[in-house]
């Protein structure tokens, strides 16, 4: 038996949103958040647009990638912390909207670490013999639970999507999946959080007022956090692995923070192919991993046996690392 990644999509809405844009709406400059985030410009989704409608965009293109058809999907899971609604998951509405068939569908609530939640739990189903072809999908619309008078969050976060399609083959004996660490520690989850309006804080126009259902940070524990956790989970992964950092063919951290990404790579030791898409997307939560898995692919940079090391962070506080071979 194996399991391999088949198929990769994304999909980011075609307004962008510059850092001279937001000069215009709050008290910042390009020079201060391209010094501090390395971000340049980000996708924005307008009000009719949904998640799902990016996480299906994807999905399509993930499937026009493995030539596969919506029927061959039997399993549908979607991380997002921006759901269409409480209830169904957006695994069906993306389900629907897709036209495939009846199968197992459901969502992930890791936040920005959610696409790597989700290859552990579609490589365990699919390991267990569960199912056969799964449809992994990162999505959010963050524009949406942004707070666009606070300076120090609104010049972060994106929208857009990311896909991947994951296949056992029944004849074949090898894995792209060969080292995980994934992890969550709830005791630093105020540091970053969307405070309503769940059952907490059910939503009142007082929270409305007070931005209570968009993003708060707490920056530099999260910044010292992300750099410690990631670079420890992704050495601990190498360990278990018997890999060095000189043998990695790229290294995908999550895309929020140039700064962080910086810091983690030189704990790592690592110098070169470090794929970066911060300065042209922002931090796009679960999606940012699998832009740069497509992106790769879609360039002819990714080949098969090309050892990949992915890492992310959010909140939670959520964790994980994984050694990947395409």
């Amino acid at each position: 038996m194996s399991i391999h990644i088949i198929g990769t999509g994304h999909y980011v809405p075609e307004k962008i949103l510059t850092n001279f844009d937001l000069e215009k709406m709050v008290d910042t400059s390009d020079e201060w958040i391209v010094s501090r985030t390395g971000i340049r410009e980000r996708h924005i989704a307008d009000a009719a647009t949904a998640t799902s409608d990016l996480a299906a965009a994807a999905g399509r293109a993930a499937l026009e990638s493995a030539r596969l058809t919506p029927a061959d999907i039997d399993l549908v899971v979607v991380s997002t912390l921006t759901g269409d609604m409480p209830t169904p998951s957006t695994a069906t509405i993306v389900q629907r909207k897709m036209g495939i068939p009846p199968c197992m569908c459901f969502d992930i609530s890791a936040a920005c670490t959610g696409l790597l939640y989700g290859i552990d739990i579609v490589h365990a189903l699919l390991a267990a013999r569960q199912r056969r072809t799964a449809l992994l999908i990162g999505a959010d619309k963050l524009s949406g639970v942004t707070n666009w008078s606070d300076r120090s969050t609104c010049v972060l976060f994106g929208d857009g999507a990311s896909a991947l399609v994951i296949q056992r083959d029944d004849h074949g004996d090898d894995d792209f999946y060969l080292a995980s660490e994934v992890c969550a520690d709830g005791n630093d989850a105020d540091f970053l959080k969307i405070p309503g309006f769940g059952s907490a804080c059910p939503a009142t126009p007082e929270g409305i007022a007070q931005h209570l259902n968009t993003i708060t940070m707490n920056g530099p524990k999260t910044y010292q956090k992300a750099v410690t956790a990631m670079s420890g989970a992704c050495k601990r992964v190498l360990a278990k692995a018997g890999i060095s950092a000189s043998e990695l063919h790229w290294a995908i951290p999550h895309q929020a923070n140039d700064r962080i990404i910086t810091a983690v790579a030189e704990r790592l030791g690592i110098r070169e192919n470090i794929y970066r898409s911060v300065a042209r997307y922002g931090n796009t939560s679960s999606a940012s991993i699998g832009i740069c898995l497509d992106e790769l692919n879609r360039n002819g940079e990714l080949h098969r046996g090309d050892l990949i090391l992915t890492a992310a962070f959010g909140a939670g506080l959520t964790w994980a690392a994984q050694l990947l071979r395409f």
